[in-house]
């Protein structure tokens, strides 16, 4: 529990550096940094043209671990429809994130931001923090936290809208 809560202010505190130094986080509308550019941990996927759901979490994160669930429903439903999910772990220690996924048995895409390069970017304010883009590569919804079902009914609810002509 130590270990956790001294992870999560060391977390909140370099996200709030990067807020007060960047300007905050993006903005539904705004342009989705190219994940490539980020030297993120793992083989990124081509989205060109595809609804991309990108989820920041962590092992250690009790709301990350209850939303992967969903996320899974999610890809089982839409990843045939050109959906992508993403789930970029910022765990420092990738042992903790092998674990859990192993647990998991996650069918989407994971990759590590060790050095949370990419979370610092965005100004990732609170785990987890899941951005859904448009076929054009901007910020079309935006979640920080997982509130359970709510939030469930909202991921599906904006990727369904992305999907219609």
């Amino acid at each position: 529990m130590k270990h956790t809560l001294l992870r999560l202010a060391a977390f909140a505190a370099a996200t709030l550096s990067a807020v007060s130094a960047l300007g905050g986080q993006p903005k539904v509308g705004d342009t989705f940094p190219v994940l490539a550019d980020h030297k993120l941990e793992g083989t990124l996927p081509d989205t060109t043209g595809k609804v991309v759901v990108v989820d920041f979490w962590a092992s250690w994160c009790g709301p990350c671990k209850a939303s992967f669930p969903a996320f899974r429903e999610l890809h089982e439903k839409f990843a045939d429809k050109g959906v992508v999910i993403i789930a970029v772990s910022i765990d420092e220690d990738k042992g903790e994130m092998e674990g859990f996924l192993k647990k998991a048995k996650v069918p989407f895409l994971v990759v590590r931001d060790a050095k949370q390069k990419l979370a610092e970017k965005l100004s990732i304010e609170s785990i987890p923090t899941t951005f859904i883009l448009g076929r054009d590569g901007k910020i079309a919804a935006l979640h920080n936290g997982y509130g359970g079902d709510s939030t469930k009914r909202e991921l599906f609810a904006t990727v369904e809208k992305l999907l219609k002509p």
